[in-house]
């Protein structure tokens, strides 16, 4: 099973990143850009093939490694095929 993990700044955490492409944005004329959080996606292809133990390994993988979850949030959404 597919699954996507979507890993973001939590609300409050700085975002040097964010804020750099923020400015490079604007530097090239694209006027009117507020703010810009910048975040992680990954797609994993997991072994297991229900989605309620698959989900559980990914939440796992996140909370163990792919996201810190002090300053990190992170979102799960299964993928089709």
């Amino acid at each position: 099973m597919k699954m996507r993990v979507i890993v973001t700044l939590k609300p409050g955490v700085l975002d040097p990143q964010g804020e750099a492409v923020r400015h490079a944005l604007g530097s090239l004329g694209f006027d009117g850009v507020n703010q810009v959080r910048q975040g992680k996606m990954i797609e994993l292809d997991l072994a297991e093939t229900d989605p309620t133990r698959a989900t559980e390994q990914a939440r796992a993988m996140c909370e163990r490694l792919l996201a810190n979850t002090v300053i990190e949030s992170y979102a799960l959404e299964p993928l089709e095929g």
